[in-house]
């Protein structure tokens, strides 16, 4: 698990008394998060981030009033460094997509182990949650219109993945990536995760993670996820 210089802030967003108890367990289980907020509804939401400006927020995406989706865009629109997290009950790529859209970082859902949710947290903390494979197959499947899901997504992300050291033609287009950047960022539509990256391409971890901080700061983006649509519309990976 990533280690973390000082401990995260974080701010807990559900209607629900249980959703945010569930929630506070879990982040007050580990040294490096520090619940400093709870909010019932995306209006309460808004005002105490004013109040209290933390670093992370875990935001419901299912409440009355104007709703998960509708607060992070607004939390983005005023606190654009803001890290906001979705959590849910269904792994629906709809609403993946409308949350990566108004600015989330990415979304857990609320019935997987406390380890997997910390991981994650850790991860998206330093800017190194990579993008499952899964999650990765199904945006190529939402991007290329294929209506079935190959019998193995490992598989199915294997074979749009370059191999270690390959060199490939990299599409023409217009980009203010270099090559190097471009290659990264192929991996990175494959769902690889930094450590995986700087294997294939024989890299320090560090280097790529300035590469990444590079790349997102070119192109005006702010996660993976986003990182990812960017590169199957602009042909870096194959549709």
């Amino acid at each position: 698990m990533t280690d973390i210089a000082a401990p995260v802030r974080v701010m807990l967003v559900d209607d629900h008394p249980h959703g945010l108890e569930g929630m506070r367990e879990i982040v007050a289980s580990d040294p490096a998060f520090t619940v400093v907020g709870e909010a019932s509804s995306g209006e309460e939401a808004l005002a105490l981030a004013a109040a209290i400006c933390p670093d992370l927020v875990l935001m419901d995406i299912n409440m009355p009033g104007i709703g998960g989706l509708e607060a992070t865009f607004r939390l983005k629109q005023l606190h654009p460094s803001l890290k906001i997290i979705m959590v849910t009950v269904s792994d629906d790529i709809t609403n993946l997509f409308e949350a990566i859209k108004r600015g989330a970082q990415g979304y857990l859902l609320k019935n997987i182990a406390p380890s997997s949710w910390l991981e994650y947290l850790h991860a998206v903390s330093v800017d190194e949650a990579p993008m499952s494979k899964a999650l990765a197959f199904r945006l190529l499947q939402e991007f290329t219109g294929m209506d079935k899901p190959s019998p193995s997504v490992d598989q199915a992300i294997s074979s749009r993945k370059p191999a270690a050291g390959a060199a490939k033609p990299l599409p023409d287009m217009t980009t203010p990536l270099t090559d190097r950047e471009k290659v990264v960022l192929e991996h990175v539509a494959t769902g690889a995760s930094n450590r995986e990256i700087a294997g294939a391409l024989s890299l320090s971890e560090h280097t790529v993670k300035n590469h990444l901080k590079n790349i997102l700061q070119k192109l005006h983006l702010a996660n993976r996820v986003q990182l990812t649509i960017y590169a199957l519309q602009q042909g870096i990976v194959e549709k």
